[in-house]
């Protein structure tokens, strides 16, 4: 497995979490009363992983010279 099918599999993995988490954070937001300090962290969670993927996605995006 070459750096690059890592990098895409991690960049998988990390989508994944990220859609979990924006699943979970819409039920418990829905269904009434909630833990407003966990749901902080879940969104806290998602925003480290978006970070995580945007640089995940460049550095598998090849160099473009203009």
């Amino acid at each position: 497995m070459d750096e690059k099918e890592v990098l895409q599999r991690r960049l998988a993995e990390l989508q994944s979490e990220h859609r979990q988490l924006d699943e979970q954070i819409v039920r418990m937001t829905e269904s009434g009363p909630f833990d407003q300090l966990k749901v902080q962290r879940m969104k806290k969670r998602k925003l480290a992983l978006k970070d995580q993927i945007a640089k995940l996605g460049s550095d598998l995006m090849p160099d473009i010279i203009a």
